[in-house]
């Protein structure tokens, strides 16, 4: 597919490239999978009755006893889907072996709900699984969430609003923290006024980021710099707290959807603020194919990693790195267990 440098405005044409960008679930060279142990779960009812916005799977590994970290995955699709636990198969085969649960949680679509109907709906879905963690053996003092490009947009929002009591909502349980203890995300958009600034080609028209049909914009309902003040709530950097959890931030210097500089930006916020988070580039990169970026070489060529920490607010810069399911589990490990 020809390489564009925003995401289109709401067309077949723009929905599909997000929807392919990695290999269909079983299809050639799609990454190993599991089936759920638990499907199409209603942490939520249904809103509207036919969306599919307030479902989960769970994937629990075998002949464990003791209760079990959960790492929540949900898929990007620009907002414009409510199937954001495909896909989650891919990282319960990698999770599971390593002890850990996976929930695939789906969001509803912008054309459901408006921004911050997403986050709620996420909130929902935390709150569900701190709820019901006795019920499948889950430790609820450690929950995980992963997700890529919209998806990492939604993981990077749920992280930093944990103390936000504004950003909560009242999908579905109440009463439980929403917060999460480590995340991982791909690729998020980050700070919507800039993606067109960043773009690795320019943009023409109708299929800018700053467009009124663009994903960004039907998300909050509003040509985004029309409304600044509405894109700013929805801007990960906006919430940034000592109560935030470690993030980890992929993203590919040559994406064409997404700009580098979005994943870059979140991180230089975190590392500001001395927080602890971790920044991996691969320059090669394009958008999408996350289990790639833990796989292909080709992929991986020239990747970086840096760092920030809250210990005396240390940096460590870039350094020549190839990424691995090991890195992530790694990560996870350190905080979730």
């Amino acid at each position: 597919m020809r390489q564009r440098c925003g995401w289109l405005p709401g067309l077949v044409l723009f929905a599909g490239a997000m929807l392919t960008a990695q290999p269909p679930a079983g299809g050639p060279g799609a990454p190993p999978s599991v089936a759920p142990t638990y499907a199409d779960i209603d942490y939520a009812p249904a809103d509207p009755e036919t969306s599919k916005g307030h479902q989960l799977d769970l994937y629990l590994p075998a002949g464990t006893m003791r209760p079990l970290p959960v790492v929540i995955w949900t898929a990007g699709s620009a907002w414009m889907a409510d199937t954001g636990k495909r896909s989650a198969g891919a990282l319960a085969a990698q999770l599971n072996p390593a002890g850990y649960a996976v929930a695939g949680v789906s969001i509803r679509s912008s054309s459901q709900v408006k921004f911050p109907g997403q986050l709620h709906d996420m909130k929902a879905a935390v709150r569900w699984l701190r709820a019901n963690a006795a019920k499948y053996n889950l430790d609820p003092n450690h929950i995980g969430i992963i997700g890529d490009s919209s998806g990492g947009w939604t993981t990077s929002m749920t992280a930093v609003t944990g103390d936000a009591p504004e950003m909560e909502g009242a999908v579905g349980v109440t009463g439980v923290s929403s917060a999460v203890q480590a995340a991982v995300a791909f690729y998020p958009p980050t700070n919507f006024l800039t993606m067109d600034a960043w773009a690795v080609r320019k943009c023409n028209g109708p299929q800018c980021h700053d467009s009124e049909g663009s994903p960004e914009s039907r998300l909050v309902g509003c040509p985004i710099q029309t409304c600044p003040e509405k894109v700013k709530a929805a801007s990960p950097m906006t919430y940034l707290t000592p109560a935030d959890p470690p993030l980890m931030i992929l993203h590919g210097g040559s994406d064409q959807l997404v700009p580098h500089n979005q994943g870059e930006h979140l991180y230089m916020a975190l590392n500001k603020a001395c927080k602890e988070a971790v920044f991996i580039s691969l320059p090669k990169a394009a958008h999408g194919n996350w289990h790639g970026f833990l796989t292909n070489d080709s992929l991986r060529e020239g990747a970086t990693i840096r760092s920030t920490s809250v210990t005396d607010c240390s940096v460590v810069n870039p350094t020549p790195y190839q990424p691995t399911w090991k890195t992530v589990i790694e990560f996870l490990d350190k905080y979730l267990k």
